[in-house]
């Protein structure tokens, strides 16, 4: 008898990522190698597993345990202590126990301290990340596993809309992100419920974040009543639908980058500045593209650069009535000039 449907599907997310990374690892080898012998003389890659104790990081955590030794890959993991809760020093040791109760190995847990630019969720989100970038260079780790799952998805999407940062907010979270791919996420299409169910079937001790049901955050409200309205009013099948519209903005929002790539050179003049007129001639999702490359290669910060941003540059090219200059994040500085725009920090 085989495993339980959510034990299975839980292993073969993993086990098909575990596959493409294994062979991203082959494909790296240094030339000169004979091709049918690349995979035995390169060292087995490491995939650590960020895991938070809860369900969906421990189904992801025990899931790599069990497929990476099958494929030859070593396996680790890594937990993440915010410091914003009484006792998550104690909690994240738990979780370093029950990581290596399962077979991984390296395993740590990494402390941070937590800002408060952009708000709890954001500060988080960049303390996390960037101590599991740290983590990943000091282990040498060729990837990191996050557990998001479709629902987290649905989330996202929601968030995005709200913000009305354009498709590329409503493209959600990538399978694949970070530097070199580094960041693998393997159940964005399975729901929440699959990870839980295979934690309760395997028997494996799970946390729940009291953030995660706490009214203050944007995301636990939207998780608790945003998206149980939408359900009651919609009928069931708009996490499915939204992680949908996800993958689908993703394709086109990649489309319009390449695009917005290829047409920059085109704009500019002799000495690199953006002309208006070819500006003005190119359609409006691809004009506001190469405005926003623009700012983020002056300086301003890409996480703090708004639609609404971009929306007073474009009117520079667009409603040019002779306004003045206008004051991006980082001190960037937008103006139009002889035909040209010029953007630059001061």
């Amino acid at each position: 008898m085989g495993p339980h449907p959510a034990v299975a599907a839980i292993r073969l997310a993993v086990r098909r990522v575990l596959h493409d990374i294994l062979n991203d690892h082959t494909s790296r080898a240094p030339a000169g190698r004979h091709p049918g012998r690349t995979a035995e003389r390169l060292p087995s890659p490491l995939v650590l597993v960020a895991c938070s104790g809860g369900a969906d990081s421990m189904a992801l955590a025990s899931a790599l345990a069990f497929e990476a030794p099958k494929l030859g890959i070593r396996a680790g993991g890594v937990t993440i202590d915010h410091g914003l809760q009484p006792g998550s020093d104690l909690r994240a040791d738990e979780v370093v126990l029950r990581l290596r109760e399962l077979g991984l190995d390296p395993v740590e847990s990494v402390a941070v301290t937590v800002g408060r630019e952009g708000g709890p969720e954001a500060a988080a989100r960049d303390a996390r990340y960037a101590a599991l970038d740290a983590t990943a260079a000091r282990h040498g780790a060729t990837a990191v596993l996050l557990g998001h799952t479709r629902d987290d998805q649905a989330e996202t999407v929601l968030l995005g809309l709200a913000r009305g940062s354009g498709i590329r907010s409503l493209s959600g979270m990538a399978a694949v992100s970070g530097a070199d791919g580094r960041y693998r996420r393997p159940f964005l299409h399975l729901d929440r419920q699959t990870a839980r169910k295979a934690c309760l079937v395997q028997s494996l001790p799970v946390w729940d974040d009291p953030h995660n049901t706490d009214p203050a955050y944007t995301r636990s409200r939207l998780r608790h009543e945003g998206l149980p309205a939408l359900e009651k009013a919609l009928g069931k099948g708009v996490v499915e639908a939204l992680a949908r519209t996800a993958q689908l903005s993703r394709d086109d929002a990649d489309a319009l980058d390449i695009w917005a790539g290829q047409a920059e050179a085109s704009v500019r003049d002799a000495t690199g500045l953006l002309e208006c007129a070819k500006l003005y001639a190119l359609p409006p999702a691809v004009r506001r593209r190469i405005l926003r490359r623009a700012a983020i290669e002056a300086g301003a910060p890409a996480g703090a650069l708004f639609a609404r941003h971009i929306e007073e540059v474009d009117r520079l090219i667009t409603g040019w009535r002779g306004q003045g200059a206008i004051n991006l994040p980082g001190r960037v500085v937008a103006r139009r000039q002889g035909g040209r725009l010029v953007i630059r920090q001061g």
